[in-house]
Formats: structure tokens, C-alpha cells, sequence
């Protein structure tokens, strides 16, 4: 969404600013030789503050990047690309239906980031908005669903540094944001909410609920990990899914295997789980009661 952003600040032993674009915010925090570290983090004075202590209103969870993230290994080359807003604040809104079914979306192929790949609904934070009200509205604007208060629980899942190309051998990152995982669970049965659906087409191809045996499945194929994962019991070959077409919705079955992919190292993208959504996936699989919730 064009407009006015949120962009994201980084605070370390009481010093820092304005996040720099393709300097890995992640590394403030972190030794060079991992990609994940707690912080605490917050709306403060029109920006999004990462800090190494809390501050007040700010919610305590984990930051992380992927072992290939292009502002990991080649940050200060990097860093000297003029022109750059900074790093953005994002927020995805991981879905629940009562029965446990949590919802995707494949984003459509006309998208210039991230096209055909699945993620939940998401966007930029916009200037005065909270973090759950900018995950309802990116919820309502791209699957055209509303959630009244009192029908859903929410928890923070964790941080997640984004940057497209994600790879460096994809070419230099056009884009670079912190997305804001949150768990939402809703009071009502995915086929209520699936009756409420009308998916935005400029934004969405298709949408999904998915099964947590699935969903436990994706969240094992760690991208830029080796080995082929630990996935739980007896998985379907096939999952349905509900494509848009020009009549609306068209109920079909994709290979199992398409969510289960690994990013490519190199070449063209390929149909899958964001990386940044696997990881969401694992801290939503730990359950309830990391973070904030209400």
C-alpha cells in the first residue's frame, strides 16, 4: 500500500536511531554467527523501537533473520545504496479458526515482492496505528474479513527481518522490513469465516486452511537448513485450497510437497511457504503464552 510508513528504530545499550536499509537489524542484537536474539519492542514517538531492554509498552520476544539474509552478508556493501527510505514496519496476522485450521493466502503473480509465494494476510504499519489494528485492517483488505472485538484472542509470535530479493544471488534487495507476526484466534468455525471471504484478486490467488498436521510439516522445512526435516505423522498428499477466479472462488488440490519446499538458493522462486511465515508457524506451534495476549 503506497502512503506514509512506519519505519523501524534500533536501540543498543541506550544508543541508536533510524534503522538503516540492507544493515541487518537483526545483527544489532545478535553475534555474527547466529540469526536470532530477544529484544523488546514497541511503538514510540511514530516509529517501531527495537530495544535491547524494555521500555514502556513494549512487549518482550524474539528477533530473527534467515542464515542467507542478504543484509547479513552484504550489509555494509549494502548500506551504501542511496535513496532508501530505511526499513519499514510490517505486520502478517496468522489466522485461527476455533477448529485449529490456521488460513494462507498465495499472494498473486502480478505482485512485484514475493509473487506466488504463500504468507498470511499482511502490509505496512501505517503512521498512528497499533499493531492489531493494522493486522485487522490488512486482514479485512486483503480477504475482505472483519473480526468484531470480543470474537478473537491475540498473542505476538515474534519479529522476522524480511528483504526481497531474499537472496543475494537474486540480485541487490529492492525492499527490506520488519514483519510483526501476530496470532490471532478466532471464536469461529473456519467454515463461518470461510463464508465471509472475498479475497482482494490485485493481492490474493488463492487462499487456504490448512491443518496443524500441515502446518506442523511446513514450519520443520527450515530454508538455508540441510537435511530434509522432521515432519509429524502421516501427512495427506494433497491439501484443498480455493483459487480465484473470474466466478469467484474454485475449489482445487495442490501437492502437499508445494508447501513443504525450501527456498532456492539461486535461479527463479518457485510456490511456496515464506520463509518468514515457517518461522511464524514454529512460534505459533509452541502454543499459547509468549508475548502479549488479549
Amino acid at each position: 500500500m503506497a502512503g506514509a510508513r512506519v519505519l523501524v528504530h534500533a536501540r543498543r545499550a541506550g544508543a541508536g536511531g533510524a534503522a538503516a536499509f540492507g544493515q541487518s537489524v537483526t545483527g544489532v542484537f545478535c553475534p555474527a554467527h547466529t540469526d536470532a536474539a530477544p529484544v523488546s519492542c514497541g511503538l514510540e514517538r511514530g516509529h517501531f523501537l527495537i530495544s535491547d531492554v524494555p521500555f514502556p509498552g513494549s512487549t518482550v520476544t524474539v528477533l530473527k533473520r534467515p542464515p542467507f539474509c542478504p543484509a547479513k552478508l552484504g550489509g555494509a556493501t549494502l548500506g551504501e545504496r542511496r535513496g532508501q527510505p530505511g526499513v519499514a514496519a510490517a505486520v502478517a496476522v496468522l489466522l485461527e479458526a476455533a477448529c485449529g485450521h490456521v488460513l494462507l493466502t498465495r499472494r498473486a503473480t502480478s505482485l512485484r515482492h514475493f509473487p506466488n509465494v504463500w504468507v498470511p494476510p499482511g502490509g505496512h504499519l501505517e503512521p498512528g496505528e497499533e499493531l492489531v489494528a493494522a493486522g485487522l485492517r490488512e486482514l479485512a483488505e486483503e480477504t475482505g474479513l472483519h473480526l468484531e472485538p470480543g470474537t478473537f484472542s491475540w498473542n505476538l509470535l515474534g519479529l522476522w527481518e524480511s528483504l526481497f530479493p531474499p537472496s543475494l544471488s537474486w540480485g541487490p534487495p529492492r525492499c527490506h522490513h520488519i514483519v510483526t507476526y501476530l496470532g490471532l484466534r478466532s471464536a469461529e468455525p473456519r467454515q463461518q469465516l470461510q463464508a465471509r471471504l472475498c479475497p482482494s484478486p490485485c493481492e490474493v490467488s488463492a487462499v487456504a486452511w490448512l491443518e496443524p498436521l500441515v502446518l506442523e510439516a511446513i514450519a520443520a522445512t527450515e530454508d538455508g537448513a540441510e537435511g530434509s526435516g522432521s515432519f509429524p505423522g502421516e501427512l495427506p498428499a494433497t491439501v484443498g485450497i480455493m483459487g480465484l477466479s473470474a466466478d469467484g472462488f474454485r475449489s482445487s488440490q495442490i501437492p502437499t510437497g508445494i508447501l513443504l519446499r525450501r527456498a532456492p538458493a539461486r535461479g527463479p522462486d518457485v510456490e511456496r511457504v515464506s520463509t518468514g511465515t515457517k518461522f511464524a508457524l514454529g512460534r505459533w506451534r509452541g502454543g499459547p503464552g509468549r508475548g502479549q495476549r488479549e
